[in-house]
């Protein structure tokens, strides 16, 4: 990824100087920044979670840890986060928001590329899920997807929102900074990792949904990379969690009509 220049040179053909100012690296920003960032992500989803039930509470009768409140609270969770995000971007390096997480728009072909890896990896991710004997288990997430409505509205978040939030901070915002440490490869497997434990909790930590989140999160890293584009991983990962639910539905079509 080019690094972002600090300005043009002065040349002084009186008073010879270097012919280039130093170049500021990329990613600016460091470790303890993204350990501040990460850190407000449950007091975040705590304050959300309280904010959602509330306004839900006051405004109708609808018991609480219903699936459209727990998708709210974890909107407003992750806006709350991205606004922190904002805020650290803007205010104490002075830099702009989306192109500092690479949040720019690569060639046609590549971003053809990335809509069509998503559905491809899910299908990989599949296969190799039915290698490993992956076992059909009581996951929590499954009390997102009890019927219909439920289905569509996970789906909705899962395939807009969801990768948007997630790739702005793990491939945007992460993935750069541990690949600037260790090397394109072992970067982006790295950064794939917390993105796998963050959905560990949906699968009932089970570890073989585990290292296939892990490999998903890598793949969206290797198209991050590859592009210089988070919006292409955003592509890539929403076409990717629309494949699941397509499939989900067509194997629930029976008992959703």
């Amino acid at each position: 990824m080019n690094e972002l220049p600090t300005g043009p040179a002065a040349t002084d053909s009186a008073n010879p100087e270097p012919t280039g100012a130093p170049e500021e690296r990329f990613p600016f920003w460091t470790y303890q920044d993204v350990a501040v960032v990460a850190g407000l992500a449950l007091p975040a989803l705590i304050l959300a979670t309280l904010i959602v039930e509330g306004v839900s509470h006051a405004l109708t009768n609808a018991a609480p840890g219903q699936t459209p409140q727990l998708l709210a609270a974890q909107f407003v969770g992750y806006a709350f986060l991205l606004l922190a995000l904002y805020a650290l971007l803007r205010l104490r390096y002075d830099r702009p928001f989306w192109k500092s997480l690479g949040w720019v728009m690569p060639q046609e072909g590549a971003l053809l590329s990335a809509v069509v890896w998503g559905p491809l990896v899910a299908i990989g991710v599949s296969l190799l899920g039915v290698l490993l004997r992956t076992p059909e288990m009581d996951m929590p997430i499954k009390k997102f997807l009890s019927g219909r409505e439920t289905i569509i509205l996970v789906a909705i978040f899962g395939s807009t929102l969801g990768p948007l939030c997630e790739e702005l901070f793990f491939r945007g915002f992460l993935m750069p900074l541990v690949v600037r440490s260790l090397g394109s490869m072992p970067g982006i497997v790295v950064a794939a990792l917390p993105f796998a434990l963050l959905h560990g909790p949906q699968y009932g930590w089970s570890w073989r949904h585990v290292l296939l989140v892990t490999m998903a999160g890598a793949a969206f890293g290797w198209v991050r990379q590859r592009t210089g584009s988070t919006a292409a991983a955003t592509l890539m990962h929403a076409t990717y969690n629309l494949t699941f639910f397509i499939g989900f539905l067509l194997q629930r079509k029976d008992s959703l009509l």
